[in-house]
């Protein structure tokens, strides 16, 4: 697989609106490990290599176990191994991800509700769909593990 051309020098300001999301979401209410395994589960589903080599790096950098990577994978049949809180926010990626199955689900988000505020409902939900963008983007332009997007 050839990359085929770099963003930043075909498109440079919508790169810079990239970045500005992620600055948001560097300074949102939720936990850095809880994003990670975001990125991770959304990476997975999408089969971004790119992206799952880059998260699954920084979410062991952020203190996140093998174990729990390993497993993100299976996360419903993983009992004991992520938190109340975590499955939901794993249902959340995997409803938003795969949105044109049935999207979020009532259920899900009422889940979500007994554990999160609406601002942190809202915030998993701008991590969720920044990290789809990011896995489309790479996946689009043929990004290798070990390239840069610069």
């Amino acid at each position: 697989m050839q990359k085929r051309f770099n963003i930043k020098a075909v498109a440079p300001n919508a790169l810079k609106a990239m970045i500005g999301l992620e600055t948001y979401l560097s300074q949102c209410s939720i936990s850095k490990k809880t994003k990670e395994l975001i990125k991770i589960r959304a990476s997975q589903i999408n089969g971004c290599a790119f992206c799952i080599n880059i998260h699954t790096q920084d979410a062991v950098n952020n203190g996140e176990t093998n174990q729990r990577i390993f497993l993100l994978n299976a996360w419903r049949e993983a009992e004991d191994i992520f938190t109340e809180e975590e499955t939901i926010v794993l249902a959340m990626t995997e409803e938003i991800t795969l949105i044109h199955q049935n999207g979020l689900s009532d259920e899900t988000y009422t889940n979500a509700l007994q554990f999160f505020s609406e601002t942190q409902i809202a915030d998993i939900i701008m991590a969720i769909t920044t990290i789809n963008l990011w896995n489309r983007i790479v996946l689009s332009t043929h990004l290798l593990i070990g390239q840069s997007l610069a």
